[in-house]
């Protein structure tokens, strides 16, 4: 019986190629401090579950605030692309901002991630964007804030949940899958480099979930 929890080597690696062939894979380097924009208080609350739920998994910690950023995670829920240039410095945060905004639009995107990352490679900062379209306003608020937490914990391969989500839905509840569940907490073993762009990490990572995983 196949192990839930587990993922063999290549498919380790497959989640941390990107479409360019290049494996790179990195963890946020310090706390993660997080502001969300555009929603009510509900979804924040609802956010804060998930960064609170991802953060308990990896063993990861979360901060009020960042001491030289001050939020190093900013989320943004809007309508249209064209309201970002109008967010008050975002343009000095985003460079062209403009011209990625016109490339979005074109492609109709929902959603899109700017990652920064520290001297060791790791993650400092992150931006996520979600254009509340038809398709992301119809998924409940606990669901796509799962989703959107767990893509912004590592620096995921860009084709990485395209074929199949990191969520999975059991007994009528959405959960997050657990082998990427099992990869989180692998992916933050302090033991681990913050990052990495040499494939045999994702060796590393698999023996680390294998180790972990319950007895069958």
């Amino acid at each position: 019986m196949t192990d839930p929890t587990s993922l063999t080597p290549d498919e380790v690696t497959a989640l941390f190629t990107r479409a360019d062939d290049q494996f790179l894979f990195a963890r946020w380097g310090r706390p993660i401090a997080p502001v969300v924009f555009g929603v009510q208080d509900a979804t924040l609350e609802t956010v804060k579950g998930a960064l609170e739920a991802v953060a308990a998994l990896s063993g990861h910690k979360l901060a009020e605030t960042d001491p030289e950023l001050g939020a190093n995670l900013m989320v943004f829920f809007f309508r249209e692309w064209d309201e970002l240039p109008e967010v008050p410095n975002l343009d000095r945060l985003i460079p062209d901002l403009g011209p990625l905004v016109a490339r979005l639009k074109s492609v109709d995107a929902n959603q899109y991630r700017v990652f920064r990352f520290d001297e060791q490679g790791g993650i400092k900062a992150a931006f996520v964007f979600l254009r509340m379209d038809a398709e992301l306003s119809k998924l409940p608020a606990d669901v796509l804030a799962l989703g959107q937490v767990v893509q912004t914990f590592l620096l995921w391969s860009d084709t990485a949940f395209t074929d199949r989500s990191a969520l999975a839905v059991m007994q009528d509840r959405t959960i997050l899958r657990p082998d990427i569940a099992a990869l989180l907490r692998a992916a933050y073993d302090p033991v681990l480099p913050v990052a990495s762009s040499d494939p045999s990490h994702a060796l590393r990572l698999a023996a680390r979930m294998a180790r972990a995983a319950p007895p069958s």
